[in-house]
């Protein structure tokens, strides 16, 4: 495995779950997660929701994507995330969902936060690899 399987296994199964932490309280949340490239996981989130606030504080992040079938694959990815300020991008996320522009964003609205993973380290589980020592992917 290499981090092009990581790719290839979240944006074929990009409803994931962002784990960050709250004072000393961790917190987890189902996300869509936007695409994934060669140059990280990508995501979008408001300002104005804590998740946000959590990510600024502590930019320590944890992904878990799952693949239900075949008796389950699951993909973690450990890393720091970074925010990116970007107009041309924020169009382009607007523009692949539109739900976005109903809600009053443009790709002026600083509001809305995309965030990435660009460096860090992804692991795989299956039932088959369940007592197996972690075998990470390093990535960034």
């Amino acid at each position: 495995m290499n981090f092009k399987d990581c790719v290839k296994f979240a944006n074929e199964n990009p409803t994931s779950y962002v784990a960050t932490v709250d004072g000393d309280q961790p917190r987890v949340r189902g996300f869509w997660m936007w695409f994934a490239d060669e140059t990280g996981f990508y995501f979008h989130t408001g300002a104005m929701k804590p998740v946000y606030s959590q990510l600024k504080k502590n930019p320590k992040v944890e992904v878990c994507f799952y693949h239900p079938e075949d008796g389950g694959v699951m993909m973690r990815v450990a890393g720091t995330v970074e925010f990116l300020d970007d107009t041309e991008l924020r169009g382009k996320l607007i523009e692949e969902r539109q739900f976005l522009k109903a809600w009053g964003f443009t790709p002026e609205s600083t509001d809305l936060v995309i965030f990435r993973i660009a460096k860090g380290e992804a692991y795989f589980w299956t039932m088959e690899t369940n007592f197996e020592p972690k075998k990470a992917i390093k990535f960034g």
